[in-house]
């Protein structure tokens, strides 16, 4: 008992300090909970169901378009960097929104209906470096929730409801601001004192938006700007006067990109004042007008200054263009003659004729690369190619564009374009090789081509093709090409793009020509097999993805010596050993490398491995490996010789063989002289089998007491009763046939007999589907069975299975075993004489002098002569 309370003591003070432990175990983790700024979340997406996605460690958040009204806090994890709160329905920003968060550096709020910022609203994020309210409904520049965002560097916060464009001072402070836009639909106008606070920050970009109504603008309030990229999204329709004195505030300034949006939204500048006079006093590479609406004299009015300015790239887009009515051409004084940049772009014009807006196109003469794009114009007037005589690169895609436009066999081409070196046709509506390569042939310089998305490809419109010897570069994807188009593509491609062009077969003489081809593209065609001999000495790189062929090797490739990527992903495989060569090869040697490789290797025959990825088909290496397979065919087939040797050496199978062929002669032979007229069964009661040894017990015992007046049996020996001149296998198979029964006369002798033998065989033969009723065994003398040659097998199992007729020694049981031999064979009925008439029976066979010799007396049936019988 005392030893039971100790224990239960021990126990007890146990469970205390186990107790204890945990205790401690639960104070620090309670006191790490209310010291940490904020609980500890995962770092991974978010668990608790939440409306945001937590991605990248815990460091972003995911918020769009969840139809938020306020900012779900609670479900961001301390450590988030990143949070787009966009497109959603947020009214304000609290205070406690952010606290929590201290390394947020992005914070997305485009797109919501906040018309409220707290004062507070970032004082713990000093860190933030991007914060973008862009397209709100704040009243007021939130400058006192900005201020403590020293780190700032790009700020998004216009088109909001402000009714002013002035910042605070604490702007000044903002020395790491790198881009800035502001200002909305609301702000009427800017003060020289707007942008005060950021003049002595250089910034890398600066929007203003204002009204659509622009009602006053103040000379002076740009120019304290600084900044390489300038936007203007202001219309000045009741305001053109403006135009001067913002291009005076950044005169002397050097900017990469101005952009003017909207510039006259609702009307057609039709004043006289040269309005863009100013621009001849700003260095700017590329000087961008986008929307709104332009005529003959503002386009001529922009132009004439630009001739005189040093901008290098000028584009319109989205312009809706029309012609001025009040537009005077006084001859070659008001062309456009001296523009020189280095590129213009023509995107989205609404009307064609901006192309020729003075009724000229002089004004192409000095550019370097012109583009025009969706001005969807069908023609090219032969007038046009000649004054392009500066252009390097041609951009004319997405137009509407015809063989017969393009190409105006009434038009003189020889020496245009002679600086062209890459020509762009693309998404057009040509559909003649042969009209296109008349065209470009002119090009001297040419080196690029593209005419992709066209209808390029028939073979009765891609004859006679005649190409510039320069082109190295043609992309020809999204046509409809046949076989025979091939061939009237330019040869002197260094890359060649056919991809999506319907292709079901390549033409090999069109690629043994390219002799300089480096990189062929034909990804998703429907090419059903790779050539076996396709040589292309020079290619580097060829994509043969997404087309119909299922098989490929090693063999496929070997004429390309200098190949060293290949993209022949998402094809129809058939996963044989051949396609597992040729990746196993592929992957050791490391020469190819498959760039698609293998997510995009699957097979797709046989049914049983669909959908497997050829990565993981490991095929065994018996399946595989030829010379294995033939090694085991030789070996298996070399086996089975062997065995099947054996098997006819034990049973003695080549002696079968011989007396079926005989069995099969003779029927022959039988067949044919049933035919003749010969016919005749059971001619005998019995046919007797004996030894050549056994003859004296046959005439002597046998024949007196079977064929006796008592019994008159009619009996068929061969001594007597084969036919002379007649084949010795034919007599005895005729003879077994025309008998009732056949007896054999059993010993040591007849084992031994050849003939016997046969006799044997052949009554077994006889009999195939019988039970072997119609023959009797007489042995003569005692047989061991087992001692018999393999050969006898059946006689074996007849002795062994039925009842034998044993003749006696003594005399006094003889009369019983002939008794016996009666009642086998039955009573004698009467026989009917066979077709061999000639036979002459005698009642002992003393009369026959000339017998056919047995075994011992004969050589075999295929050489034995037939044998006379004398009377």
């Amino acid at each position: 008992k005392k030893e039971h309370k100790e224990d239960r003591k021990k126990e007890r003070k146990l469970n205390t300090v186990t107790m204890i432990c945990k205790w401690i175990h639960f104070s620090a983790l309670l006191l790490g909970a209310l010291t940490s700024p904020t609980p500890s979340l995962p770092t991974t997406a978010n668990t608790d169901g939440g409306p945001c996605r937590i991605y990248n460690s815990g460091r972003s958040a995911d918020c769009v378009g969840k139809q938020l009204d306020s900012v779900p806090w609670r479900h961001f994890p301390s450590t988030l960097e990143d949070i787009d709160l966009s497109s959603n329905e947020l009214q304000a920003v609290r205070a406690d929104d952010f606290l929590r968060l201290p390394q947020l550096r992005i914070l997305k709020l485009l797109y919501n209906n906040i018309s409220h910022i707290d004062n507070d609203a970032f004082k713990n994020n000093m860190l933030l470096e991007h914060l973008d309210i862009f397209n709100n409904s704040l009243q007021e520049i939130p400058a006192t929730a900005l201020k403590p965002l020293l780190n700032l560097k790009k700020l998004y916060m216009s088109n909001n409801l402000y009714r002013h464009a002035t910042l605070a001072d604490s702007f000044s402070k903002f020395v790491k601001l790198q881009v800035l836009s502001m200002g909305g639909p609301l702000v009427m106008g800017l003060k020289k004192t707007d942008f005060q606070p950021l003049k002595n920050i250089g910034l890398q970009g600066f929007a203003i938006k204002c009204s659509s109504n622009l009602s006053y603008y103040e000379p002076g309030s740009l120019e304290v700007i600084q900044t390489k990229q300038m936007g203007f999204d202001m219309a000045i329709d009741q305001r053109p006067s403006a135009l001067p004195h913002m291009l005076r505030d950044l005169a002397n300034k050097t900017f990469s990109v101005i952009q003017f949006r909207n510039l006259f939204e609702f009307m057609y500048y039709m004043g006289e004042e040269d309005i863009f006079q100013g621009l001849k006093f700003i260095t700017v590479n590329q000087l961008i007008f986008h929307r709104g609406k332009f005529n003959e004299n503002l386009l001529r009015m922009a132009l004439m200054n630009l001739q005189v300015t040093p901008i290098k790239s000028l584009r319109l887009q989205y312009i809706d263009f029309a012609r001025s009515p009040t537009f005077v051409d006084s001859g070659a004084s008001s062309s456009i003659t001296d523009l020189v940049l280095d590129k213009l772009d023509l995107w989205y014009i609404s009307n064609p004729d901006v192309l020729r807006f003075d009724w000229r196109f002089t004004w192409f003469n000095k550019i370097k690369e012109l583009s025009i794009q969706h001005v969807y114009f069908n023609s090219v007037p032969c007038d046009a190619w000649v004054e392009m005589e500066g252009v390097e690169v041609l951009d004319v895609s997405n137009n509407r564009l015809q063989n017969e436009f393009i190409f105006n066999r009434r038009c003189d081409y020889k020496g245009v374009m002679p600086h062209l070196h890459t020509f762009n046709i693309s998404t057009n509506d040509v559909t003649s090789l042969k009209d296109l390569s008349s065209l470009i042939r002119e090009f001297q310089q040419l080196q690029v081509l593209d005419f992709s998305k066209n209808k390029l490809g028939s073979a009765e419109n891609s004859q006679d093709c005649v190409w510039q010897k320069n082109i190295t570069r043609v992309i020809a994807h999204h046509n409809q090409f046949v076989r025979e188009a091939l061939s009237c593509l330019p040869t002197t491609v260094h890359y060649l793009d056919l991809s999506n062009c319907e292709l079901d077969e390549l033409d090999m003489t069109y690629f043994e020509k390219t002799t300089n081809l480096k990189e062929l593209l034909l990804s998703g065609n429907k090419i059903k097999f790779i050539p076996s001999k396709w040589k292309s000495p020079s290619l580097q790189s060829l994509a043969l993805d997404g087309n119909s062929f299922g098989l490929i090797s090693k063999a496929s490739f070997q004429d390309m010596p200098q190949l060293s990527q290949l993209r022949a992903g998402n094809n129809p495989y058939h996963c044989t050993c051949e396609l597992h060569a040729f990746v196993q090869d592929t992957m050791s040697k490391g020469k190819v490398n498959l760039t698609d490789w293998p997510l995009n290797y699957m097979c797709y025959h046989p049914e049983a491995l669909l959908n497997t990825f050829i990565s993981k088909f490991l095929p065994g290496q018996v399946a595989c490996d030829i010379r294995l397979v033939i090694i085991i065919c030789v070996v298996t087939t070399a086996a089975v010789i062997l065995i099947l040797m054996l098997i006819c050496y034990i049973f003695d199978l080549p002696w079968y063989t011989k007396a079926t062929y005989q069995i099969i002669r003779a029927k022959y032979r039988a067949h044919k002289e049933k035919a003749a007229g010969e016919t005749g069964t059971f001619t005998y009661h019995a046919f007797i089998s004996y030894s050549h040894s056994d003859a004296d017990w046959v005439r002597d015992q046998l024949l007196p007491c079977l064929e006796s007046n008592k019994n008159s049996y009619r009996l068929c020996i061969h001594e007597r009763d084969f036919t002379p001149g007649r084949w010795i296998i034919d007599n005895i198979i005729d003879n077994i046939e025309s008998s009732r029964k056949v007896i054999f006369v059993l010993s040591r002798h007849f084992v031994n007999s050849e003939w016997c033998n046969y006799e044997l065989y052949f009554a077994q033969q006889r009999a195939v589907g019988k039970i072997f009723n119609d023959v009797i065994l007489v042995v003569k003398e005692p047989i061991d069975p087992s001692s018999l040659p393999s050969k006898y097998c059946k006689l074996k199992k007849m002795l062994s299975t039925k009842t034998y007729l044993e003749w006696p020694q003594q005399v006094s049981q003889q009369s019983f075993f002939w008794a016996q031999l009666i009642s086998v064979l039955g009573k004698p009925t009467m026989t009917r004489e066979g077709a061999h008439s000639v036979k002459s029976r005698t009642s002992s066979v003393g009369g026959v002098s000339v017998i056919e010799p047995r075994l011992e007396d004969r050589m075999p049936e295929a050489t034995i002569p037939m044998v006379p019988v004398a009377f």
